[in-house]
């Protein structure tokens, strides 16, 4: 357990670090055992330690004396429950990413590394209060089939096989969002076909990140 909290207190000070997220935005999960150990509610991420890395079962259910995890903590539960293939989660309010889903659009085709979150797009989740089950519902939907997704004036999550992946995964969607944006400042860019797409998709199920 020791080096998993260890890990997610990397991760998470990589979102500041990395500029995906400020100060206490955003969150960082890894899968253990029966549950999940997840960023602590209202830390700094400069100031975690391991003790404050909280675990939470996946029925929802934490020690309070050992810490309150994050607000955010519901999706992360329903995201581990549903996608067996999610070993680590990582929630960011990155910049280019977050500018997009206050307009609750999602990244088309436009370029062919859209496919690494897993479709021909990157869905943008309906907006919901942070922390609700409500929310929760919502980014099931926009990750049905896909590792990433935008969430509408929100942010942006990521989930993969280890944390790793899921934080490069994360960058590569903020990465894709600051060119879809700066794409769009000199026209209407040209969206890949989905005949395109599939072959790219195809070929990205070999691709090994890193």
């Amino acid at each position: 357990m020791k080096k998993i909290r260890l890990e997610v207190i990397k991760y998470a000070k990589l979102l500041n670090s990395k500029n995906l997220s400020a100060l206490r935005s955003g969150n960082i999960s890894a899968r253990f055992k029966n549950g999940f150990l997840i960023t602590p509610s209202g830390k700094k991420y400069s100031t975690l330690k391991n003790k404050d890395i909280v675990f939470v079962s996946l029925k929802g259910e934490f020690d309070k004396k050992k810490g309150i995890p994050s607000s955010e903590w519901r999706f992360h539960q329903d995201i581990y429950l549903n996608k067996k293939d999610a070993k680590a989660i990582v929630h960011a309010h990155s910049n280019f990413a977050t500018a997009i889903s206050a307009h609750g659009k999602s990244i088309p085709a436009f370029h062919y590394m859209v496919a690494m979150a897993g479709g021909n797009n990157i869905k943008c989740a309906k907006y919901a209060t942070y922390g609700t089950r409500e929310l929760s519902t919502n980014i099931l939907k926009a990750l049905k089939n896909r590792f990433a997704c935008l969430i509408s004036n929100h942010g942006q999550i990521a989930f993969s096989k280890n944390l790793s992946e899921a934080f490069e995964l994360a960058e590569e969607v903020e990465n894709l969002s600051n060119q879809y944006i700066t794409a769009l400042k000199i026209g209407k860019p040209k969206i890949l076909s989905s005949k395109e797409m599939n072959k790219v998709l195809s070929k990205a199920k070999n691709y090994k990140r890193g």
